[in-house]
């Protein structure tokens, strides 16, 4: 194995960068936010894999990506089991070389089905929660970073760069490319979608975790190795984007979730926290903080670098992942009376009791 990439996978994934982010301002003590120290690991005996993303069902269980089964269902006493079936559709069959690496994990609108984006294969899913059962919905050429519905049937993604397997996708890691996209699938009135999909932007560097505000009319996006959080006009029914704005400078953003407060919760795994901004003003805070001393020196050096255009993911290292089970990607959110959970690249995730 290459040094390079031997150091980002013992780190455990993600981010170098284009340009230098504004500082993060830290509560303020007028909102909440956490620690490390007052969550729990969960599952405490750590069987999960690679456990990127996830949903919250209204029970409170968990679905959650794990490379070894597609996605796992974990109980609220931790206990899980392999969902989905994904093996019925060639699951772990992937082309020679090419290790699957399911990724963002969505509920769609009517929280029957989940949608799976694997990074790796580029293989998007959609699995029927009541049945169990999972469908490959597309293939794509490259690596599908998060996947979403929106209320027409149609399925969004991101593509974080040309890779088909993980290799190549840590070189843009390393460096940013600009080779990151927004895709559409469109969806006919019987639901069957496109062949083959629109692509809606490109030039991104490091397209990831993005979010549908239907609601609001707005599309925000993680373009993580330029370090801000990209916001969109978004218009369902004709399947476009417009108004590109930058709405908040954010170190390294990954996966998202909309908050029920209202904030945009952004994972920032080169800071080991989850940053949560205004969507009106673009103001950031910290809500949840796993930052070590050694980290917060990283991330200084991780700017610096990245100015500079020089590689930085030798920065993402176990002393900067500290207490967290591997390096934080994201942010399962529920209800408001539910605990919250932060995802990453490790085997357990990390919950924290509101």
């Amino acid at each position: 194995m290459k040094p390079l990439l031997a150091a980002i996978l013992t780190g455990l994934f993600l981010v170098s960068c284009s340009a230098e982010p504004g500082p993060v301002d830290a509560s303020d003590g007028k909102e909440q936010s956490w620690t490390i120290a007052e969550a729990t690991i969960f599952p405490a005996d750590r069987g999960l894999q690679r456990a990127e993303d996830g949903v919250q069902l209204d029970d409170g269980t968990l679905i959650v990506a794990d490379q070894r089964h597609g996605l796992v269902k974990v109980a609220s006493d931790g206990s899980f089991e392999p969902f989905g079936n994904f093996a019925a559709v060639g699951y772990g069959q992937e082309p020679a070389g090419v290790v699957p690496g399911p990724n963002g994990v969505h509920l769609e609108p009517d929280g029957k089905h989940v949608v799976v984006a694997d990074v790796f294969t580029g293989r998007i899913y959609r699995t029927d929660i009541e049945a169990g059962t999972t469908e490959l919905v597309y293939a794509h050429p490259f690596g599908a970073n998060t996947a979403i519905s929106d209320s027409t049937g149609a399925v969004w993604f991101t593509q974080s760069t040309e890779n088909q397997g993980e290799e190549r996708l840590f070189v843009a890691v390393d460096k940013a490319m600009d080779d990151g996209a927004v895709y559409r699938l469109s969806a006919a009135e019987d639901g069957r979608l496109a062949s083959e999909p629109q692509l809606v932007v490109d030039g991104l560097n490091f397209a990831n975790g993005f979010y549908l505000d239907e609601t609001n009319g707005k599309f925000y996006l993680s373009e993580t190795m330029a370090n801000r959080v990209l916001v969109f006009t978004l218009d369902v029914a004709a399947g476009t984007l417009s108004d590109r704005k930058v709405l908040a400078e954010v170190p390294s953003p990954d996966n998202m979730r909309l908050a029920p407060d209202g904030s945009l919760w952004v994972a920032s795994p080169a800071s080991n926290q989850v940053i949560a901004i205004d969507t009106d003003t673009g103001a950031t805070r910290v809500v949840f903080d796993a930052q070590t001393e050694a980290g917060a020196k990283s991330v200084q050096e991780w700017l610096r670098r990245s100015a500079a255009g020089e590689s930085a993911a030798d920065l993402l290292n176990p002393e900067v992942q500290g207490e967290m089970p591997g390096l934080l990607t994201g942010i399962i959110i529920g209800r408001e009376d539910q605990p919250f959970y932060v995802s990453n690249l490790g085997n357990a995730l990390v919950k924290v009791e509101r």
